[in-house]
């Protein structure tokens, strides 16, 4: 259970954690040696890179706060799939997730945090957010500027699976409150029109990462639609290749929402560790290393010396465009909406 806002972290020389399947009665019978404390940080597939500087960040800051050293890990893959693991017995401290319904669940079927987990931090618990945007070909050849230009015939389209994936899911999303902008109240259009852009996917891989390779080192496909801050870090990262960047006016709001995980913190003994690693997020150092992964801000002062790189756009809520992540979801299920328009 949750224990309440935490104030400045104490010192703690703590004894090591000892790794389930270890020798508990030898632990126990030797001199305990002090050990450098650790925090798993469970996150979502894009987000390698991103961890392994803000951790080296959250180090420095820890022991400069404490004096102690803290060594962090980290656990990558689709935040569907990382979810399952936690109900499954992986003993996070954190998640750092992608989408609220990956966190939900770990209210709603494990018991393991509060169900007003995103009550505890700012920004709905939310330190940064993005959008969905496209990654197009040297010279833009297949003109590509908004979410109509996606259904054209000659157009092939690489994104994630929404089944497994929640980057995917937000892409889907977004075409939908574009569809609902367009359209207004016309769900046969709406439908029409999602179920031709989920016609011109070339390659559906599982996660966002997979279908970053897919784009840039298997060369297929003319348009990757993936979150504005990916979207961004790999025209940088393949200067050869000539990428190029487009934003449509209209998208999604998504959010990255973090917790500490009450069930795991409280056996380990990490709880001060772990709030501390998540609240420091929203330091403006973290949120300048945030932005330099080209992720969006709420620190105003760093929101503003980074706004040329973010364009306006009319970001949609899921409430304005489903209702609520429940009826979203519901897109995604089994025999749902999703895979009703595929069969179209």
């Amino acid at each position: 259970m949750y224990r309440g806002k935490p104030g400045l972290p104490p010192i703690h020389h703590g004894i090591g954690r000892i790794a389930i399947g270890a020798g508990l009665t030898l632990a126990l019978a030797m001199p305990a040696p002090a050990q450098e404390r650790e925090l798993l940080n469970s996150s979502y597939d894009i987000a390698r890179e991103l961890f392994a500087d803000y951790n080296t960040l959250f180090e420095e800051h820890w022991e400069a706060q404490t004096g102690e050293t803290v060594n962090i890990r980290q656990s990558h893959a689709g935040s569907s799939k990382q979810a399952r693991a936690i109900l499954q017995g992986l003993d996070a401290d954190v998640v750092t997730y992608n989408q609220v319904t990956d966190v939900n669940i770990l209210a709603e079927r494990g018991n393991l945090i509060p169900p007003d987990w995103a009550d505890r931090l700012p920004n709905n618990s939310s330190p940064y957010y993005s959008t969905m945007a496209f990654l197009v070909r040297e010279g833009n050849p297949k003109g590509i500027q908004n979410w109509d230009d996606l259904v054209a015939e000659d157009v092939d389209l690489i994104m994630p699976n929404p089944k497994t994936s929640g980057n995917a899911r937000y892409t889907f999303l977004a075409a939908q409150g574009y569809a609902q902008s367009r359209f207004g109240d016309d769900q046969e259009k709406i439908d029409g029109f999602l179920s031709d852009l989920l016609g011109q996917v070339k390659v559906f891989d599982s996660g966002g990462r997979g279908a970053t390779t897919t784009f840039v080192e298997r060369g297929l496909g003319d348009v990757l639609l993936t979150f504005e801050s990916e979207v961004n870090n790999i025209p940088s990262q393949h200067p050869d290749k000539g990428f190029e960047i487009v934003v449509p006016e209209v998208s999604f709001l998504a959010e990255f929402p973090v917790t500490v995980i009450d069930a795991n913190i409280e056996e380990k003994g990490t709880g001060d560790l772990a709030r501390a690693y998540l609240e420091h997020l929203y330091s403006e150092e973290a949120q300048r290393l945030l932005a330099s992964f080209n992720y969006r801000v709420h620190v105003e002062d760093v929101a503003t010396e980074v706004s040329d790189r973010f364009p306006e756009v009319e970001l949609m809520s899921v409430e304005e465009i489903a209702g609520s992540w429940e009826e979203a979801m519901e897109n995604f299920e089994s025999g749902g909406r999703l895979d009703r328009l595929q069969r179209r």
